[in-house]
């Protein structure tokens, strides 16, 4: 099993056992005077999350014998090790602050929930990601 699939696993098992205290102590404990019984709310949320946790070990335990050894599994392994290809982009471009400003307009328009600030950030990142893929996208010229 590798170092995520353990990983995930702890999570789920410190989750699991904050739920089961959880549960006990807003069904049995109420010396606030609040009314006695159990908080719906928590208890759905921590119990999802153990779900999540352990559906995320499963498909990473799952996963793992279509792998090769990762860097973190292996005890000799270098920083270098997990580094892979960058690859390359340009400092000069504008294009990625452009499309953060989009999704910044199109957030501000989700959050105040005016339409007219959704389209206008919707049309600015469909605009700024066409101009950021044909300045990288386009294959050189052949004559």
């Amino acid at each position: 099993m590798n170092a995520s699939a353990k990983l995930m696993y702890a999570v789920a098992a410190f989750i699991g056992l904050v739920a089961i205290i959880y549960i006990f102590a807003t069904t049995y404990v109420a010396d606030d005077a609040y009314l006695f019984g159990a908080e719906w709310v928590g208890i759905v949320a921590l119990v999802l999350s153990f779900a999540l946790a352990m559906m995320l070990g499963g498909y990473l335990h799952f996963t793992e014998r279509r792998t090769d050894v990762l860097p973190e599994d292996w005890e000799e392994a270098e920083v270098e090790d997990k580094a892979g290809i960058l690859g390359f982009f340009s400092p000069n471009s504008i294009w990625p602050a452009a499309m953060a400003g989009a999704v910044m307009v199109l957030g501000l328009g989700v959050a105040f929930w005016h339409y007219w600030l959704i389209a206008l950030g919707a049309v600015l990142l469909v605009w700024a990601g066409t101009m950021l893929n044909l300045q990288y996208g386009l294959p050189k010229e052949k004559h």
